[in-house]
């Protein structure tokens, strides 16, 4: 499979994930159908557009490409229509912030590399891609952002990213780099909320 086109389907993937996300963290806030879907896309789609912007891809793809924008106007209306089967998973804006996590840190991490960046760059690149749709969900609720409350969160996507680097070093399969750093992604977000773990805070708090 041409690699764009599997980014393609993986970005999707995500947009839809985080757009799942947004809808229900709205829904948890009790906005109209209107801020539903507004907090959809944005989770949805600020992420890869950063991604795009630090890139020099414009127009980015999120604009460029009416598919995006469809999927996270779906993934609210799913959201909107069946939360309480949603709501069945027990923590579902955990559960898809974690999924999308994964999904956004290897697509962010494979077109940074894809347009010739450094590894290290582009595990960045990948995290700033995973934590950005999460970020803009978060303020536009006025809460404060998991990122930097929730440290295990952008090394979660770090590691994701990460796992991208070294599977291109040792051309590995793109299927499998990909399952493999998407599936790391998303267990040590979970583990990390199941445990209580978080990174150092100050003993003057």
């Amino acid at each position: 499979m041409d690699l764009s086109l599997y980014i393609t389907g993986v970005d999707l993937l995500g947009t839809f994930v985080f757009g799942l996300s947004g809808g229900t963290v709205a829904i948890r806030h009790r906005l109209d159908v209107f801020g539903v879907i507004v907090l959809a896309v944005a989770a949805a789609l600020a992420g890869g557009m950063l991604r795009d912007m630090l890139l020099g891809a414009t127009p980015v793809i999120a604009l460029a490409d009416e598919r995006y924008l469809l999927v996270a106007v779906a993934a609210a209306l799913v959201a909107f229509f069946f939360k309480p089967l949603i709501s069945r998973l027990g923590k579902p804006v955990m559960v898809f912030d974690a999924l999308g996590l994964g999904l956004f840190a290897v697509t962010g991490c494979r077109k940074g590399l894809e347009y010739g960046l450094d590894p290290v760059v582009s595990v960045l690149l990948g995290v700033l891609t995973a934590v950005g749709g999460g970020l803009v969900r978060d303020l536009l609720v006025t809460e404060v952002p998991r990122v930097l409350r929730e440290e295990i969160y952008a090394l979660a996507a770090f590691v994701g990213a990460t796992v991208v680097v070294v599977g291109e070093y040792l051309v590995l399969a793109d299927w499998l780099v990909t399952l493999v750093g998407i599936s790391a992604a998303f267990s040590v977000r979970v583990i990390s909320v199941i445990y209580g773990w978080s990174a150092p805070r100050s003993p003057w708090l």
